[in-house]
């Protein structure tokens, strides 16, 4: 059933506080990022966060606040409009430059320049009033000409961030304050496009300017995934402190804290959802902070709205890529790494030195520079206490593990499609009846993955990952027609197949032997093929002879026998 009409309606990725506020939008108060802000004051701070925690609406919140002109409504009811000397000291009183940098993702240094260009243009238009301000000179204003051309010189865009915060210091008789969203993303497009060095030149130059020598600026909010070493782009500038997800100060200002995922499912009547979504969603750890994905959670509430017995999904795999996890699972042929991993999958925790600064040529030197990259981009939370400059890693969440699961898979089914002979192999001896062979050459495949063991994982996710194995391997013999959870008999046969020899068929039936046991494992799988039936679809194509296969799998062991 659909929410009451009555209850306010969930934004679902909408990044501008002013639009949220008002449309009466549900909004999880984050204005104590404000007065945080203002009682530890910095010339200079960088919010690192994993991407979709909620950094481009909080940069939009505080634009709204401090900006002056903004409407001070939209903080009537919030936690910051109790702080009245805070309000009447800072509220609305500073002009404000809020660039996002999210959109630079050019494959060559000649586009992301464009790309630039056409930002800092954007916003200058949106300023032109500053063309008629009686306190800019003519040469103020032949500058401000400038940044409005899209066509702008690399000169131009070195100096904007500098140019602007002069043109509003003098237009308003007041020092400005400036936010830049998603600072690192030109650099991670630089650096897979084989531009990087010519980028950082222009990145440093831009922010050398704007937020090191720049006596215009009251202060500067930046926000990105990742913490880059002061030696790439922030060279001298000791007016800066980075807060990162291991900070205890600002911890719970970015992503949902418990009680608030507590109350949203109240207010919208889906309290019962909150063991799913904790499942699914919780885990990450910042500072001291337990926190939720928003993105998640916002994302499922919208599906719960529509369908009540909706399951929860992985929203956060989809809203981007995952290069660094496809980097780390492509290097699971180190023994110690994959063994590691197997450590994570079943819920456990490894040590790991965290090195929070890292330039984009050095996330992938090492495996250790990649287990960094996973905790600061949220694939991977502290759990426990530090031993030194070591941090006990964990998975967050069951989305995680899903995302590392299929990255596993992934890999599994290429190194299985450059070899052709054991899937031949393999699957002849399927068709012959020889089953201890075809349990040795799936214990072989089975020694390539990471065992999922029973500490994290329902056994019908197992069961799941298992069959995954066998359909990559099966997906592979061309001349097959293979199944996956079809509707036979009395129930959903596993994988049922039809070979090239019109009158053979076979069925298999997949367990998770939780306990060790493979050998009760298979035979339990055949006999739910006999007392389901599930031979029943493929007798119906006038296949006259079926073999049923009993699968059981033990972590990296199983156990395949043929029935009768």
């Amino acid at each position: 059933m659909p929410v009451n009409s009555k209850k306010m309606p969930l934004a679902i990725g909408t990044e501008d506080f002013e639009k949220l506020r008002k449309a009466g939008c549900y909004y999880v108060d984050k204005t104590g990022l404000i007065s945080e802000l203002l009682r530890n004051v910095t010339e200079v701070t960088l919010f690192t966060r994993p991407r979709r925690f909620g950094k481009t609406l909080n940069m939009s919140m505080l634009k709204c606040f401090f900006e002056s002109g903004r409407d001070p409504s939209l903080f009537d009811g919030l936690a910051i409009a109790n702080e009245a000397e805070l309000c009447e000291k800072y509220m609305g009183k500073y002009p404000v430059l809020f660039i996002s940098l999210k959109d630079v993702g050019a494959n060559t240094f000649e586009r992301a320049k464009e790309q630039l260009g056409s930002i800092i243009a954007d916003v200058a238009r949106r300023m032109c009033f500053l063309l008629d301000s009686p306190a800019l000179t003519d040469l103020d204003k032949d500058d401000f000409r400038e940044l409005m051309n899209r066509r702008m010189g690399e000169q131009v865009i070195s100096d904007s961030l500098k140019i602007f915060s002069h043109l509003l210091e003098t237009h308003y008789g007041h020092k400005m304050i400036l936010l830049i969203d998603e600072y690192d993303v030109p650099l991670q497009s630089a650096f897979y496009g084989g531009y990087y060095e010519e980028m950082v030149q222009l990145i440093r130059s831009m922010f050398s300017q704007a937020l090191k020598t720049n006596v215009s600026l009251e202060f500067a909010v930046l926000t990105g995934c990742l913490r880059i070493s002061r030696e790439s782009i922030f060279t001298g500038m000791n007016n800066l402190r980075v807060r990162t997800i291991s900070d205890s100060r600002f911890d719970a200002c970015f992503g949902f804290t418990d009680a608030e995922v507590r109350e949203l499912l109240d207010y919208y009547g889906f309290s019962d959802a909150y063991g799913a979504v904790k499942e699914w969603y919780d885990g990450y750890r910042f500072g001291e902070a337990e926190i939720y994905c928003p993105w998640d959670v916002i994302n499922y509430m919208d599906l719960l709205q529509t369908n009540p017995k909706a399951r929860p999904e992985n929203f956060w795999a989809n809203s981007s890529g995952n290069d660094v996890v496809r980097e780390f699972v492509r290097r699971l042929d180190v023994s110690v790494t994959s063994r590691e991993l197997e450590q994570l999958a079943a819920g456990e925790v490894v040590m790991k030195e965290i090195r929070q600064e890292l330039t984009y040529r050095e996330m992938y030197d090492s495996v250790e520079n990649i287990w960094s990259l996973l905790y600061m981009t949220g694939y991977l939370t502290k759990r426990g206490e530090a031993e030194g400059r070591k941090l006990p890693l964990a998975i967050p969440n069951r989305e995680i593990r899903d995302i590392l699961t299929t990255q596993i898979m992934d890999l599994f089914k290429k190194r299985v499609s450059e070899d052709g002979a054991m899937v031949r192999e393999f699957c002849e001896a399927l068709k012959e009846g020889e089953a201890e062979k075809a349990e040795r050459l799936l214990g072989e495949y089975l020694a390539m993955t990471v065992s999922i063991r029973d500490t994290f994982a329902r056994r019908n996710l197992k069961e799941n990952f298992y069959h995954g194995i066998l359909l990559g391997i099966l997906g592979f013999k061309g001349n097959w027609y293979v199944t996956s959870n079809y509707e036979t008999g009395d129930g959903y046969g596993d994988i049922l197949i039809e070979t090239e020899e019109d009158d053979l068929g076979i069925v298999i039936e997949v367990k998770y032997a939780h306990d060790g046991k493979l050998d009760e494992g298979a035979e339990l799988a055949l006999r739910q093929i006999a007392e389901r039936r599930y031979d029943a679809a493929l007798r119906e194509r006038d296949i006259k002879r079926v073999l049923k296969y009993g699968i059981a799998c033990y972590r990296k062991t199983c156990k395949v026998v043929l029935g009768k």
